[in-house]
This record gives structure tokens, C-alpha cells and sequence, in this order.
């Protein structure tokens, strides 16, 4: 983001910042345009940041549950259609582009992306996730009425994290006692 003055991030129980912005699809919305009726989250994020590219996918499956949720980009509309496409997102996006100056994200006080406020009808502000919390995104799927996350997953994934280390350093050794092996037969 730009260098400016950091203004306090918006915190749970206050007012959300009022806003309109473009669409990624063409067009603009508001924030009232968006929490008219049903609570909206609102997805702060950047297209190079490897955290926003973990997380979406896991906004995207509150989404595709019925959950309101909204992107709020922080770059150009090409790189952020692109990624969108590589990363499944089908939720409507809005662009908060370093040219306009980071208006929207200066005024919720981002400092790091992802950050997820979860806004009521009325404009207040009931949760804000900064970065990514396992916790918090099983909290956000139990509202929207979706498990995020297998149970048990976490540790059978570290299973597999092991067994493929394990098995490329059974693969290291068995080149370099071959390579030993050449060069001991041509000392000879």
C-alpha cells in the first residue's frame, strides 16, 4: 500500500467505513448496496500475497454455501481476473487499486492482507480476521453452515508432508551412494 499515515484497523462494534467502489464484472456498488438485508464479508486482499492464495479458496467454499462474501482487491482488474480464475473465486470482486490511492483499505485500516470484516445490516462491524486463523474460518463456516476443514486433515497433511520428505531423502541417498560407487570403480 501506499506510505501514509496507518489509521487504526476498524475493530468489532464500531461502524464500517461507507464506500463505493468498482466491480471487477464492470459497474460500481456501496457498502449499503451490499449489507442491505444480510450481513456481507467483506475480503481485503492482494494477488501476490501467499496467504490470500491459501485462504481464498476456503472464502470461496463459505460462498458457494450461500454465504455473502465479497473481494476487495487491492490491484489491477487483469491481474485480479486472473487471479480469481487460478484460484476458483466466483464471488463478486471490487477493485481498491494502488492508482485510487488504497481509499477503502486506508479507511478500514488494512496494514496486511487477508483481512475479512464481517459487516451487519446497519453497517457495524461484528468480526475482523487479520491474516489467516484456522479458528476463525471454522467459526465463519459454522455460520454459513459448512465445514471447512476434514477432520483430521491437518495431521494426515503433515503425515504426507513427512513421508514425501522421506521419500526424497531416500532418493538423495541412493544417488549420491551410486555416485560414490562410479567414482570409487574409476579410482580403480
Amino acid at each position: 500500500m501506499a506510505a501514509r499515515k496507518q489509521l487504526a484497523l476498524v475493530e468489532p462494534g464500531s461502524r464500517a467505513p461507507d464506500f463505493r467502489l468498482p466491480r471487477l464484472d464492470g459497474g460500481s456498488t456501496s457498502l449499503a448496496n451490499l449489507i442491505a438485508g444480510a450481513p456481507v464479508l467483506l475480503a481485503f486482499f492482494k494477488v501476490t500475497c501467499p496467504v490470500c492464495q491459501m485462504a481464498f479458496p476456503y472464502v470461496e467454499r463459505l460462498h458457494a454455501a450461500g454465504y455473502r462474501v465479497v473481494g476487495i482487491s487491492q490491484n489491477e482488474p487483469g491481474d485480479t481476473a486472473e487471479f480469481n480464475q487460478e484460484f476458483g473465486i466466483t464471488f463478486p470482486t471490487l477493485l481498491d487499486a494502488e492508482e485510487s490511492g488504497f481509499l477503502v483499505s486506508n479507511a478500514y485500516g488494512i496494514s496486511s492482507v487477508p483481512t475479512l470484516f464481517l459487516i451487519e445490516p446497519g453497517a457495524t462491524v461484528t468480526r475482523v480476521i487479520e491474516g489467516w486463523m484456522k479458528r476463525e474460518m471454522e467459526w465463519l463456516g459454522t455460520q454459513a453452515g459448512v465445514l471447512l476443514f476434514q477432520p483430521g486433515a491437518g495431521a494426515l497433511g503433515l503425515v504426507y508432508v513427512i513421508g514425501a520428505f522421506a521419500v526424497l531423502y531416500g532418493v538423495i541417498l541412493i544417488s549420491l551412494a551410486l555416485r560414490l560407487r562410479g567414482h570409487s570403480r574409476a579410482a580403480t
